[in-house]
């Protein structure tokens, strides 16, 4: 490893945190200058291509497979690398981020992984980036705890009880603002959230007998996983540890990452562990990329578009028999609907919705999936518990018989429903109430007894967007204009004046979070990710 030298790295427009300088040594720093100066060009041209790929969807209406890549699908006998021990049985995980209090619940939920997240359920707040890599370290030492505000504490569980981490980056479009190279320029948050958490805790992993595992996000194309896959080379070998060490899990949640499955495991293959089927940033994929083509591609109200929908059946049964095809793991996504241990109606419902959607994935071939709370732990790992048996894993059950073409990922008129006045009043409610708790820096937030994350945020101002754009006209005969949106919001925004209170109300950040929403969802220009402008406005 290099020996450390000044820092490289300044830290601008923020106070100093409590420990701060456990985690940005002089040597972390270096390390995440090296990788800034080698892949943040890449980076960038990267999302160059993004946006050049999108204009020829706007200009065509259409995706389909690559012609130059066919030849990776059609060879039968490449296999990315066996899945390490701690990665071999994931029939339930658990997503969540890395505060104190969550980080010591997920490790001990009985999960087989935790997906650490510093991603969309989490607010990039320098509080959240910072203390996350804290808790994470303190939990791999075991001097991790927490005591709440009623006085109930919070201790780990033996190590061998508890989940293996998988940590999620933010994705490739998001900058760390608090991290300036000499250039000013600022590091993007994937090379920091990964290069911290390698840096410190790759060594420490190893000497548990794991390694350091990652989600990846937000990944649009196959030349993006080469990049990770670079990063995860060089990282490697600046340590010193064996290449094949780092392992990391896709999420497949952009629509044109659909068309890329093969491509995108056949990159990362030495380091590959699987594909995880996100099915929010998925929709809000589709609606960002074919948001101008037509009634043909109007997606109805969030609710109208379950797992069963043709077009996300295609998705999902494409994404296992690409997984096992090629050895690897097949996750399936979130339910967004959390339990209740206040109302036991509530409560009956969600574990049913729960149930029912984990016994499709398990039937369909899946290797394991997600809950977003350890009340659902059980429930998960029951449907795949009846399923796998005393199996890690069904990557034997290989779906030969699935057939997909490119129309039907994008066969988005086959749902069979409408957008309704009620889907969009709800639209502009969690968008709202998303929206505010993210800029306060919560990430992962319960609304309407389901879990809401910045993807779910994204699908609802992004169906707003497309519903103005293509005047949908509701079943009371409304139809949808900026005007109708903002006369929403504006009852939505008093309706919440009135449950907060005067000071409740002045406590928040409501008027911020309206405004945020009505810009993002009536803008003509369509902003890339509602993240972007929100990142300027968080504390």
């Amino acid at each position: 490893m290099p020996a450390p030298a000044p820092s490289p790295l300044a830290v601008v427009d923020t106070e100093p945190l409590d420990r701060q300088g456990e985690v940005l040594t002089d040597a972390a720093l270096t390390f995440l200058a090296a990788l800034h100066d080698r892949f943040t060009p890449r980076r960038d041209d990267l999302l160059a291509r993004r946006a050049e790929r999108r204009a020829e969807i706007a200009r065509t209406s259409r995706l389909d497979f690559l012609p130059e890549t066919a030849a990776v699908r059609e060879d039968p006998d490449w296999r990315v690398a066996p899945a390490p021990p701690a990665l071999q049985d994931r029939r339930v995980e658990i997503t969540g981020p890395t505060d104190r209090k969550m980080t010591i619940n997920a490790l001990n939920s009985g999960a087989r992984v935790w997906l650490a997240d510093f991603e969309d359920a989490s607010a990039p707040t320098w509080e959240n980036v910072i203390g996350g890599q804290l808790n994470l370290i303190d939990a791999y030492e075991r001097r991790i705890d927490f005591t709440s505000p009623e006085g109930k504490s919070y201790a780990l569980r033996p190590d061998e009880e508890l989940a293996t981490v998988v940590t999620r980056p933010r994705g490739w479009h998001l900058d760390e603002r608090h991290l300036r190279a000499s250039d000013g320029r600022a590091v993007p948050g994937a090379l920091v959230d990964f290069g911290l958490y390698f840096f410190h805790n790759a060594q420490r992993l190893l000497d548990r007998g794991k390694g350091p595992y990652f989600y990846l996000p937000k990944t649009e194309s196959h030349r993006e996983a080469r990049l990770w896959n670079d990063v995860f080379v060089f990282a490697q070998d600046y340590v010193g540890i064996p290449q094949g060490t780092i392992r990391a899990t896709v999420l497949i949640e952009t629509i044109t990452a659909a068309y890329e499955m093969e491509e995108i495991l056949h990159e990362l293959r030495d380091h590959a562990s699987g594909l995880n089927a996100g099915r929010w940033d998925y929709l809000f994929s589709i609606v960002k990329n074919f948001r101008d083509g037509g009634p043909d591609f109007v997606l109805p109200d969030r609710n109208a578009v379950t797992m069963t929908t043709p077009f996300m059946r295609a998705y999902t049964e494409l994404l296992v028999r690409t997984c096992h095809k090629r050895g690897a793991h097949a996750i399936g996504g979130m339910a967004a609907f959390i339990p209740s241990r206040r109302d036991p109606q509530v409560n009956a419902v969600a574990l049913e919705k729960v149930r029912a959607d984990k016994d499709r994935e398990a039937a369909d071939g899946f290797d394991g999936s997600w809950v977003a709370h350890p009340d659902l732990v059980p429930v998960a790992r029951a449907s795949f518990d009846a399923v796998l048996g005393d199996r890690q894993h069904q990557k034997d059950r290989l779906r030969e018989e699935v057939r997909v073409t490119a129309a039907e990922l994008i066969d988005i008129s086959s749902v069979g429903a409408k957008p309704t006045y009620e889907g969009l009043r709800n639209a502009v409610q969690v968008g709202i109430r998303y929206i505010e708790a993210w800029l306060r820096g919560l990430g992962a937030v319960a609304i309407f007894n389901l879990m809401e994350d910045a993807a779910t945020a994204e699908i609802s101002r992004s169906q707003i967007w497309q519903w103005i754009n293509a005047g949908v006209v509701f079943e009371n005969g409304e139809k949808a204009t900026a005007d109708l949106v903002r006369k929403v919001a504006a009852e939505e925004l008093a309706a919440i004046r009135e449950e907060t209170g005067p000071q409740g109300y002045a406590a928040g950040k409501w008027d911020q979070a309206h405004d945020l929403l009505l810009k993002v969802a009536l803008d003509e220009d369509f902003a890339e990710f509602l993240t972007l402008p929100a990142y300027a406005l968080l504390d």
